[in-house]
C-alpha cells in the first residue's frame, strides 16, 4: 500500500478519503447537560446555615416589633422621631403589611419585591408630608382592610428566586445593622457580622448569585484582603497622627527651682532640639517672660554639655554659624574624615597605583573631579602605611584638604619656591612633584625634630630638588629673598580638625587664639617680604590654616592688605564657600570673597581656609604701622 502512481501529467488521480481522513459524526450531548435541562444547583451547607440564621433573626425581630407596638399603644404621648429607632418601627410596619399577603408559612424568609407603576409624583406641599409622617406614626396596627387593598392595587407584588431573596436579605441586614446600632446592641452585633459575610461575597453574588468565597480566584481573594488591611492601616495611622499631635509637648523654659543640669544626654539632646525650634520661630513660640538671650544662654550650656566643648569655643562657633548649620558642624566634627592618599606622580600614575592596591584587597575611589592625584580609602585588608607601594614611595597618606593650598599655589617648573612651615612634608612633596623635580624647593620649619620627618619623606618619595632648613619663619627674609612663590601653612588653633584632635574642644581659650593670630600676622608679613614682586612667572603667596575662626583667617589677610602692597586674587578652586566680607561688627576688604572656606559638614573634609595673594610692589608701608597696630589693639 503506497501512494497512487502518477503516470501522466494530464490525468489527475482523484484522492480517496483514506482511513485517517474519515470524519467523525456530530457528538450527541445529553439533554440534561444542555441549557434546556434547567437543573437548579442545590444550596451549599453554608448557604443553608445562613438561610436558617436569617429566618431565626426575622422571627426574633417580629416578636420585638409586636412588643414595641404594644408599648406604643399603651403610651398616649407620641414623640417626634429623634433617632433611627423610629425609622425601624416604620420599616417593621411595612414588613408586616407586605407579609400579610402570604399564608403558606413562608413569610419569615420570603419578601415580596414592590415595583410601583408609573412615575412617582413629587409632593411640594409641606403640610401633606407632615400629615403623612404623623399618619405613619399614629396609625400603627389601625389601618383598615380597605387601605390595604388600595396598596395592593397600586403595587405589583412579585416573588423572585431564592438567590435574589438572599441578595435582598443581605442588603436589608446591612441597613438594619446600621439603623439598630444605637437601639439594640445585641442585634447590631449579629447584623454587622452578617454584613461582613455579605461584603466578602459581593463579587460572587453579582456574577452568579452564589454567596460563597470559593467562587473567587486566589488572586482576587488576596487582593480583597489586602484592600481591607490597607484601609485599616490608614485608619490606625490617622488616629495615631492625631494622638501624636494632641500629645505634643510645648517646650517650657526651666524654672529656677528645677535642677540646672538635665538627667542624661537624651534629655539634653531633646532640650537642644526644642530650644532650636523655639529660636527658629521666636515670636510665636517664645515664653512671654523670657528673652532671646536667655534661650541662647541655655542652648550654649546644653551644647557644651552634650559635645564637651568649653564655653569660649562654643560661643565663637555660635557666632560663626546659624543654629541649624551649627548642629551639622558639631555632628560632623565628631566623625572621622575618610582616609585619603596622594599618588606620587614622580614614580607612578594614579591608575596604576589604584590597580595595585585593589589587588591587595583595598577598597578605594578617586577623591573627586577636582584632583587627579587623590584617592579615598574605604576599607583595606592590609595596613595602608606598610604596603610595598608605600615603602617604595608611590604614595603618601595626606588629607584631602591638604591638597588645596598646593593647587591654589600652582607651582611652575624651574621656579624658586619657599615653604615656610614645611613639616612633616606633605605639601612640600606635592610641590616638588608638580615641579617634576626641577627648580629649587626650600622646605623650612622652625622645629628641628619635625624636620626629620621631612627628610624621611623626601628620601622615600624620591625628591632631589629640595633644600631643607630650620630657621625661624619670622626672620627668614634676613637669610634669603627673591622667591617666585611662597606657601605659608601657618600654625593655628586647629578648630577645623576637631575629629583628629578632640583635645581642641577644651584646651583652646581666648589666649591661645590671640597667640595664634599674632604669630600668623608676623609670619605672613615675613613671607610677603620674601617674595619677588617683579617675578616673570610668579610673585604669588598662598596662606592657609586648618581653622574656621575669622580671627585666624580674614583678620590676618585684612591686616596684610593694610601693611603690604599685595592684593587678593582668585584661588582657582572650583568649590568651597566664599570668605567673610563682614563678621558681626567687623568689616573686611570687599575682595575677601575671593578666599575660600571648607567645612566638614559641607565638603566632607577638614575645616580649612585658603587665600591667594599677589605682590605688586616691594614697598613697605612703614608710616601706617603704628597707627594700624593701635587700632587693632
Amino acid at each position: 500500500m503506497g501512494r497512487k502512481a502518477k503516470f501522466s501529467l494530464d490525468t489527475k488521480v482523484k484522492k480517496g478519503p483514506g482511513r485517517k481522513a474519515k470524519k467523525q459524526g456530530e457528538p450527541e450531548i445529553p439533554n440534561h447537560l444542555t441549557d434546556g435541562g434547567k437543573i437548579e444547583k442545590p444550596l451549599s451547607r453554608r448557604q443553608k446555615q445562613r438561610a436558617l440564621k436569617r429566618a431565626k433573626k426575622h422571627a426574633d425581630l417580629a416578636e420585638k416589633r409586636k412588643l414595641a407596638r404594644k408599648s406604643v399603644k399603651q403610651q398616649s404621648i407620641i414623640k417626634e422621631p429623634e433617632v433611627s429607632c423610629d425609622s425601624n418601627v416604620d420599616s417593621e410596619e411595612e414588613f408586616d403589611h407586605e407579609s400579610t399577603g402570604f399564608t403558606d408559612g413562608n413569610q419569615s424568609w420570603l419578601k415580596p419585591v414592590t415595583r410601583k407603576k408609573g412615575k412617582q409624583l413629587l409632593e411640594s406641599d409641606g403640610e401633606e408630608n407632615h400629615s403623612h409622617s404623623e399618619a405613619s406614626v399614629e396609625g400603627e396596627g389601625d389601618q383598615s382592610d380597605q387601605e390595604q387593598m388600595t396598596l395592593d392595587e397600586d403595587e405589583d407584588y412579585k416573588v423572585e428566586t431564592l438567590d435574589d431573596l438572599n441578595q435582598n436579605d443581605d442588603v436589608e441586614s446591612g441597613e438594619e445593622s446600621n439603623n439598630n446600632d444605637e437601639c439594640d446592641a445585641a442585634d447590631s452585633d449579629d447584623e454587622v457580622s452578617d454584613q461582613q459575610e455579605s461584603d466578602n461575597n459581593n463579587s460572587s453574588n453579582e456574577s452568579g448569585g452564589i454567596d460563597n468565597d470559593d467562587d473567587l480566584l486566589p488572586v482576587e481573594r488576596a487582593a480583597k484582603k489586602l484592600r481591607i488591611k490597607q484601609k485599616q492601616d490608614e485608619k490606625f495611622a490617622e488616629e495615631e497622627l492625631k494622638m501624636n499631635v494632641a500629645d505634643k509637648d510645648v517646650f517650657t523654659f526651666p524654672s529656677e527651682s528645677e535642677p540646672e543640669e538635665p538627667v542624661g544626654l537624651q534629655e539634653v539632646q531633646r532640650r537642644i532640639r526644642d530650644v532650636v525650634a523655639v529660636l527658629s520661630d521666636f515670636k510665636k513660640l517664645r515664653a512671654e517672660d523670657r528673652s532671646r538671650s536667655e534661650y541662647i544662654e541655655l542652648l550654649q550650656k546644653d551644647l557644651c554639655t552634650y559635645y564637651s566643648y568649653n564655653r569660649f569655643l562654643m560661643e565663637r562657633l555660635m557666632q560663626l554659624f546659624p543654629l541649624s548649620e551649627l548642629l551639622e558642624f558639631l555632628e560632623a566634627s565628631e566623625v572621622q574624615r575618610p582616609l585619603t592618599i596622594r599618588a606620587n606622580s614622580l614614580k607612578t600614575r594614579r591608575r596604576d597605583l589604584a590597580q595595585a592596591l585593589i589587588n591587595r584587597g583595598v577598597n578605594l575611589d578617586p577623591v573627586g573631579k577636582w584632583t587627579k592625584v587623590g584617592l579615598v580609602i574605604y576599607s583595606s585588608a592590609v595596613p595602608i602605611g606598610a604596603t610595598p607601594e608605600y615603602l617604595a614611595g608611590h604614595y603618601i597618606i595626606q588629607g584631602a584638604a591638604s591638597l588645596l593650598p598646593v593647587m591654589a599655589l600652582a607651582p611652575q617648573e624651574n621656579e624658586r619656591i619657599l615653604d615656610v612651615c614645611a613639616a612633616p612634608g606633605g605639601k612640600s612633596s606635592h610641590i616638588a612633584a608638580v615641579m617634576k623635580n626641577t627648580g629649587v624647593l626650600f622646605a623650612n620649619d622652625v622645629n628641628e625634630d619635625r624636620i626629620k620627618a621631612v627628610v624621611g619623606n623626601f628620601h622615600r618619595l624620591g625628591i632631589v630638588n629640595s633644600v631643607i632648613s630650620s630657621y625661624d619663619g619670622r626672620k627668614f627674609s634676613t637669610v634669603m629673598k627673591g622667591f617666585d612663590r611662597v606657601l605659608l601653612d601657618a600654625p593655628c588653633s586647629g578648630t577645623g580638625v576637631v575629629a583628629k584632635d578632640p583635645s581642641v574642644k577644651t584646651s583652646k581659650d581666648e589666649t591661645d587664639v590671640t597667640r595664634c593670630f599674632t604669630l600668623q600676622r608676623q609670619l605672613l608679613l615675613e613671607a610677603i617680604d620674601c617674595l619677588k614682586a617683579n617675578s616673570s612667572t610668579g610673585g604669588y603667596l598662598v596662606y592657609s590654616t586648618c581653622s574656621v575662626l575669622p580671627e585666624e583667617n580674614e583678620w590676618v589677610i585684612d591686616y596684610a592688605l593694610k601693611k603690604r602692597d599685595v592684593k587678593l586674587v582668585p584661588t582657582g578652586l572650583d568649590f568651597g564657600t566664599e570668605g567673610f566680607t563682614n563678621y558681626r561688627h567687623h568689616r573686611f576688604h570687599p575682595t575677601m570673597k575671593l578666599t575660600r572656606r571648607f567645612y566638614p559638614h559641607t565638603h566632607n573634609m577638614d575645616g580649612f581656609f585658603v587665600a591667594k595673594l599677589k605682590k605688586f610692589s616691594n614697598n613697605i608701608r612703614e608710616a601706617n604701622v603704628e597707627k594700624v597696630e593701635t587700632s587693632d589693639t
